[in-house]
């Protein structure tokens, strides 16, 4: 299968040196990644923090054309290169375990005399220091991976992940589907904050959740992406 794999955090830019970001390094996307190509997949990976990669290790050599490692920084850079793979290449599978950022800043603002924000003077560039205080205006990004089939027409086998805080397994499976339904995914990889790096839940539909221990992770996603490959190669 030709795969498509994101892992990695994306900055949300607030002047030309500093931005908001996430806690995120992909190391599970890439370990997925990594997997895939030991699989003998040919694997795409956009990556915000491809020096993970140098911690996994490799029993062949990782290289082109069956292995390629584009990077990005910002949403809009993931955005850009999302749209362009999917555009440029016909891919059997996305997995899109990203950590994408929710908001963007669409205003940076100091607050003077009464009770109306004003942009200080070097929006670009580097903000000054000297402000007593700093409003940042956010506004919500769009999902990436709700725009995967409507917008970009991608038809292959789509894995989307979800993080929450808080809940318990039940509550996360049921969170999951709903959320995989509404992105037409194919698979939800969903897991805690609290838990991330115990345990995962994988599956899809009736057949429901399989909690899965994150060591086995890649392998168990992988079976299930191939599973489904399989299956579309099928005759109708």
């Amino acid at each position: 299968m030709n795969l498509l794999v994101t892992a990695g955090n994306t900055q949300t830019p607030i002047d030309d040196v500093r931005c908001i970001t996430n806690i995120f390094s992909g190391r599970t996307g890439s370990q997925i990644a990594a997997r895939a190509y030991e699989r003998h997949h040919v694997v795409t990976l956009l990556t915000s923090h491809p020096e993970v990669l140098g911690g996994i290790p490799a029993h062949r050599p990782r290289s082109e054309p069956a292995w390629r490692v584009r990077t990005y920084r910002t949403f809009d850079d993931l955005e850009t290169a999302l749209r362009e793979e999917l555009a440029g290449r016909r891919y059997d599978a996305l997995i899109h375990a990203a950590a994408v950022s929710d908001y963007r800043v669409a205003g940076v603002y100091t607050r003077r005399d009464g009770d109306t924000p004003e942009a200080p003077s070097g929006k670009r560039g580097k903000l000054k220091s000297h402000h007593p205080e700093l409003w940042l205006k956010l506004v919500p990004t769009p999902k990436l991976v709700d725009k995967v089939r409507p917008e970009w027409g991608f038809t292959g086998v789509l894995v989307k992940f979800k993080l929450e805080v808080g809940l318990s397994e039940e509550q996360l499976s049921a969170v999951a589907e709903t959320a995989r339904v509404h992105s037409a995914a194919d698979l939800m990889v969903a897991n805690t904050l609290e838990g991330m790096h115990e345990w995962a839940l994988v599956g899809a539909g009736e057949g429901g959740y399989r909690r899965v221990a994150r060591p086995e992770l890649p392998d168990v996603l992988l079976d299930a992406v191939e599973s489904l490959g399989r299956q579309a190669r099928l005759p109708k």
